[in-house]
């Protein structure tokens, strides 16, 4: 274990966090640190990362008054991360748009969390083929009657001068005395992540300094010799989500580990390639990620990975199977966004396989009854890393913070010997024939006949029964007959087989890897009057 978790160590800015570690891990055997890298080969060590930050960040300081959010349209790269921090470090609140999620749900976010100002870039606009979508946020509103206005930091960096630099390397040397561990930046927003926005308009998260850097230093202390300084992380996890921004970038950052950023977690063939390149030794992915890339590695791609840390979505048990010959040991770990996110992880001396670790320290947990459940309870959570609070739709610019700092995380679960079982979401339970049955459950039955395909079990209503499930899937041969006798085998009830299936060319998925539950519903939607 690296050190015992002591919430009052989280008591600072993210960026004093950075200086902190900078002072702690800066140098090496071969002298000045690389910290992070990218797919395009921009390379910082913890001086640059700390000047670079700093220089940026009193241009973009120029464009929003202290406090304001401020929205970022960036890909993962080295630009993301000193964009964030350059911004944090004077104050400024990044609010970072997920820009797969598209132009509704964007303009939502932007009036949400009332951003004058989205910072982006010419080149990742004109490779991602983004030109419409800018379009439309530079028409957004981010209040009745004033527009969103989009800054390029192509233009930024042009506008940085010499008095710019000296003063930014001035404050880099000062750093240490500027940025000390102070309370009074600890409860200030850092940054605004939000939902995916599966259940309607997305919802921002604002997460605290304190938020950040506890979770930080919960996962550390709870990963241990995991994060040693010197190994090398791949992230191929967007920043925009949660477990991208804090377990894929700032954990390693501030543990002494190499964070190299990939663009895309969809390049499932570049992916083994970037891991053989970096000589990565962890990653972060998901259950349709790492299977992704264990079936598209070629001999020796993998052979410097010892750990892919997992979560968003269940490890199945025949990833688990593909990936056990290459020698990567999957940790299967649980969050929200809404935590910061990291809640639970295996780790390899204790890797429990069926459950998501035990619960990072520092954390108080209270479980409740879920009426017609017997086999779970609803998890609420309170701690150092629980969020200020929710910016609504229907209340654009207002924190909603959590009741007492309890924060409800939907999810049902059981606790055995300190190990956690996600059972599903609250949501994703459907009454049949007087039964609480979990569609996650019946996933599971869809995935152990086929486990090579993706499978979304959707409850729709019934006039008779209450409520009928349908099973979505891209297995070409699937059928009915075959699940239910599948789960007759296997000891389940009738109860539990969908009445329908469809067959579809591809489960949506979000740029995250979990599936996207409301285009989901919107695809198996003709199919609705089978039921």
């Amino acid at each position: 274990m690296t050190a015992p978790f002591n919430a009052a160590d989280a008591r600072r800015s993210l960026f004093s966090g950075l200086v902190a570690a900078a002072t702690a891990y800066g140098r090496d055997g071969k002298g000045e640190r690389v910290i992070l890298e990218d797919a395009d080969g921009n390379t910082l060590t913890y001086k640059r990362l700390i000047l670079s930050s700093l220089v940026l960040g009193r241009r973009l300081a120029k464009l929003a008054r202290e406090g304001e959010n401020v929205g970022v349209l960036l890909p993962n790269a080295v630009g993301l991360p000193v964009t964030i921090l350059g911004l944090n470090a004077y104050g400024r609140v990044a609010a970072i748009l997920n820009f797969s999620a598209g132009r509704r749900a964007l303009t939502s976010a932007i009036a949400t969390a009332q951003l004058r100002t989205v910072l982006t870039s010419r080149r990742f606009v004109e490779v991602g083929g983004f030109e419409d979508l800018i379009a439309a946020l530079s028409a957004a509103e981010y209040a009745p009657g004033q527009k969103t206005r989009i800054v390029y930091l192509e233009d930024v960096r042009a506008s940085i001068g010499i008095v710019d630099k000296i003063a930014g390397a001035l404050r880099a040397l000062r750093a240490k005395s500027i940025y000390r561990a102070n309370p009074a930046d600890a409860d200030r927003p850092a940054v605004v992540l939000f939902t995916s926005g599966t259940e309607g308009a997305p919802k921002g998260v604002v997460l605290t300094n304190s938020n950040i850097v506890a979770n930080v230093n919960q996962s550390r202390a709870h990963l241990g010799k995991v994060l040693s300084p010197g190994e090398t992380l791949l992230n191929p996890l967007p920043i925009f989500h949660s477990f991208g921004l804090t377990a894929g970038t700032f954990v390693p950052i501030f543990a002494g580990v190499k964070c190299a950023l990939y663009p895309s977690p969809l390049h499932y063939k570049q992916i083994p390639k970037s891991i053989r390149k970096t000589q990565a030794t962890l990653m972060v992915a998901t259950d349709t990620f790492v299977s992704a890339y264990a079936r598209a590695a070629e001999p020796g791609d993998l052979d410097s990975l010892k750990y892919a840390v997992c979560g968003a979505e269940k490890v199945k048990e025949p990833t688990r199977q593909l990936v056990a010959p290459t020698g990567v040991e999957i940790l299967e770990g649980y969050g929200v966004t809404e935590t910061s996110p990291v809640l639970a992880c295996n780790l390899p001396e204790t890797n429990r396989y069926g459950t998501v670790g035990r619960l990072l320290p520092g954390m108080e947990v209270r479980l409740e009854d879920v009426p017609g459940l017997s086999d779970g309870k609803r998890l609420t959570i309170r701690g150092p890393n629980v969020m200020a609070g929710y910016l609504l739709p229907d209340r654009p610019g207002v924190l909603v913070r959590p009741r007492d700092g309890w924060h409800d995380t939907g999810d049902i679960v059981s606790i055995d010997d300190g190990f956690v079982s996600i059972r599903g979401r609250a949501k994703r339970f459907a009454k049949l024939g007087g039964e609480m049955v979990s569609l996650a459950a019946v996933e599971g039955l869809a995935c152990a006949l086929w486990p090579d395909a993706q499978h979304v079990v959707l409850s729709f209503p019934d006039p008779r029964k209450g409520e009928q499930l349908l099973l979505v899937t891209d297995q070409p041969n699937a059928s009915k007959d075959a699940l239910l006798a599948h789960a007759r085998g296997e000891g389940f009830s009738e109860l539990w087989v969908p009445k329908s299936v469809l067959i579809v060319d591809a489960v949506p998925l979000l740029a995250t890897g979990k599936v996207d539950l409301q285009a989901t519903v919107e695809l198996a939607r003709p199919a609705q009057p089978a039921l």
